[in-house]
């Protein structure tokens, strides 16, 4: 039986990894903006890069930097920040999942067929 700190670790080390290839996929951002409610899904432009994860929905942007035990958000429209937080993550498969801890809204990026390199 693993000891509570081994597990931790575990926990950490698989939210820290990425699930994909660095390059383009086409995929879905969810959201959901009720605790018991089922996200609303639409199509995305993801880019996944090491430490990095960058959703484009038309010329909204959210820019992910993945750390050891939380992201940094920062969406983007243009050159203006028009939001920002920082919350716990964590990956399923391809399916990044986190919330925004003030709204209380719920997120799931779904990462789909890739599309081509990095930029």
């Amino acid at each position: 039986m693993r000891s509570g700190a081994a597990l931790i670790a575990l926990a950490a080390a698989a939210a820290a990894a990425a699930p994909s290839a660095p390059g383009r996929y086409d995929g879905e951002l969810c959201v959901a903006t009720q605790a018991t409610a089922v996200p609303t899904c639409g199509a995305a432009d993801v880019e996944v890069a090491t430490g990095l994860v960058r959703v484009r929905i038309a010329d909204i942007v959210y820019q992910l930097a993945l750390h050891r035990d939380q992201l940094d958000l920062q969406t983007m429209h243009g050159q203006m920040q028009i939001d920002e937080f920082s919350t716990a993550y964590l990956w399923e498969g391809t399916t990044l999942r986190f919330k925004d801890p003030d709204k209380e809204v719920r997120y799931e990026v779904r990462i789909g067929t890739r599309r081509g390199a990095a930029r």
